[in-house]
């Protein structure tokens, strides 16, 4: 491009764009949310890359901005549906899997029965780590292949059944082998050998689908012509960017950003809020004619959970077969990657299925909390079913919807500089009529939520 065409291209959308991500970065770093920041970061680019080439020609190359994006974990909300999701899924083609092989199995939940042993899909294996690498090369691959469109589509586009696929022929496998050689089959080196020899086959399939489609062509091309990897010439390419000439938008461009990017270093932070409150370690285990037990949750269940604090004590009076489980987790921040979780997403996870679940009016006279909604869920397994309320108790709010609630977060860390929030359970099993497990429950909330505040700050 010549000089005195650099000087006649739009970089005013590019502007546009670098100030977008600016404003974008200055608010995640005040509210303290590193993700945030970083896709600030990858507009920010984006709107360089606009600056440098102009708007008709920066737009075609932002494909490659765009794959930053798979460096990023994914929201942390986003983040559990889609595991919860994945892990049912491997867990039931896992099973199948096995039944072909003609071993008797039962999946319970995300638990594979297999009689003398039993094994968990946890969280590591349902595939979404394998799943947001593939995806990034599906992608790579995509835009580097020389195709139709509709090639390039189906390229990307099947890396989420071939990753799903392959992990539950994994999970698959690894039951075959611990029914008939023992339980160290799943563990260790063999374990984590055996998830490699899956991503490459994924791989494998990937680049055998680009070669397939070229062969089903008028015209088919080696893989080299498939795969454009050709780096002929690009030191020479690479030479122009020293030939890229002074222009008022690339001055602005580093201008906003130099500027934006001094002051918020040298501007003061707001005061970190000091939060006081009780441990639950002192939750009170006897309240009026109920008396509880406290059960910690195992260590693996904590390292998932990530909060700063909880509570699980169950609660019995008169009738010891319908007692009431109080959970309770409180985040001193979830801002940084810990946070709540709806249990409509991990119930599923234990071998519950969510019969019901409503929002639910319930009032609590005399306390601070007055009326307000709950989800109430009705959960059933087997036979069995069980009466759930819940709730996300956010700085003083009662909130029902946990989309809802991590907004709050994002605004209450701006504006009062506090992200802390807890989740609040109230579980019972149903032993006759549901009326019956509503007043029992309630009757609970009644003793416990006058005594919730010092636990959890307003």
């Amino acid at each position: 491009m010549a000089p005195s065409e650099l000087g006649r291209i739009d970089r005013r959308p590019g502007l546009a764009v670098i100030a977008l991500g600016l404003v974008i970065g200055v608010l995640a770093n005040l509210t303290s949310i590193p993700d945030f920041a970083t896709y600030g970061m990858i507009i920010w680019i984006s709107g360089v890359v606009l600056v440098c080439m102009g708007w008709e020609r920066g737009k075609r190359h932002q494909l490659p901005v765009l794959h930053l994006i798979f460096m990023l974990p994914l929201p942390q909300i986003l983040y559990w549906h889609m595991t919860i999701f994945l892990q049912g899924v491997s867990s039931e083609l896992g099973v199948w899997f096995v039944r072909l092989a003609d071993i008797p199995v039962y999946l319970d939940g995300n638990i594979i029965d297999l009689g003398i042993y039993k094994l968990q899909v946890a969280e590591a294996c349902s595939g979404l780590r394998y799943l947001f690498p593939i995806l990034s090369f599906s992608y790579l691959t995509a835009i580097l292949y020389r195709g139709p469109f509709w090639h390039k589509a189906l390229l990307f586009i099947m890396a989420a059944p071939v990753t799903v696929v392959m992990n539950s022929f994994r999970i698959g496998v690894i039951s075959i082998l611990v029914n008939f050689y023992g339980i160290e089959q799943a563990e260790g080196f063999l374990h984590f050998f055996e998830g490699w020899v899956i991503f490459g086959m994924c791989i494998a399939i990937l680049f055998a689908t680009a070669v397939l489609l070229q062969r089903l062509t008028r015209n088919p091309k080696s893989l080299r012509e498939t795969i454009d990897i050709d780096f002929d010439g690009l030191p020479s390419e690479a030479k122009r960017i020293g030939g890229l000439t002074k222009s008022r938008g690339l001055i602005v461009a580093m201008l906003m950003t130099g500027i934006v990017s001094l002051a918020f270093l040298t501007a003061p932070r707001p005061d970190h809020v000091e939060i006081s409150r009780e441990n639950f370690a002192l939750f009170p285990t006897s309240v009026g004619d109920w008396s509880g037990r406290s059960i910690p949750l195992t260590s693996d269940v904590e390292e998932v959970l990530g909060a700063t604090d909880y509570v699980q004590t169950f609660y019995t009076s008169d009738n010891p077969r319908t007692p009431v489980s109080f959970f309770s987790a409180w985040y001193e921040t979830q801002t940084e990657g810990e946070g709540l979780h709806s249990p409509e997403v991990c119930l599923p996870g234990g071998g519950w299925e969510i019969y019901s679940l409503e929002n639910h009016e319930v009032s609590v006279p005399g306390t601070i909390y007055g009326t307000f909604e709950v989800n109430r869920a009705v959960i059933q397994k087997g036979l069995e079913q069980q009466l759930v309320y819940y709730w996300f108790e956010q700085r003083g709010k009662r909130m029902t919807n946990d989309v809802a609630a991590k907004m709050s977060v994002m605004w209450d860390s701006l504006t009062r500089s506090r992200s802390d929030g807890a989740i609040v359970r109230f579980t019972t099993p149903i032993d006759g009529d549901v009326a019956t497990a509503d007043a029992r429950i309630q009757e609970m909330m009644e003793e416990l939520l006058p005594r919730l505040p010092n636990y959890i700050p307003e």
